[in-house]
């Protein structure tokens, strides 16, 4: 099965094209080699992705199990991988959001009164400024 093809179905990127480009990028390797997106993947090969997503980079460590015939569902997930990424890589990707002060998640709406007086006392600004 095609890297990319995999990647996707196993749900470790939201569209084939974003697996595809960063398989072209670099940010994915096969036993720790640069690979094309039409690499064929095999059972037992270590599938590392480096997500830049946020302040800290972090990586992402998978295994492949089997291959599914098509994209599966979040809890069939496991039965063609397994997530071997370490816990202090782990701890990394959730830092993501908690290193700037007054980190507001994306979505989240605008602040509530007693968030953006706390976010002024925070940055030493006066309400209004």
């Amino acid at each position: 099965m095609r890297l990319d093809l995999w990647l996707w179905a196993v749900r470790a990127f939201k569209t084939r094209p974003l697996a595809a480009g960063a398989i072209r990028g670099g940010t994915v390797k096969v036993e720790e080699q640069p690979v094309k997106p039409a690499h064929t993947v095999r059972v037992g090969q270590v599938i590392t992705i480096r997500m830049d997503s946020g302040e800290v980079p972090w990586i992402r460590t998978l295994k492949a199990i089997d291959f599914p015939t098509s994209r599966v569902g979040a809890k069939l997930v496991p039965l063609y991988m397994e997530d071997t990424t370490t816990p202090e890589e782990r701890e990394k990707s959730e830092l993501r959001g908690s290193l700037q002060p007054g980190f507001r998640a994306y979505g989240s709406g605008r602040p509530t009164k007693a968030e953006r007086r706390a976010i002024d006392e925070m940055y030493g600004t006066a309400p209004g400024e």
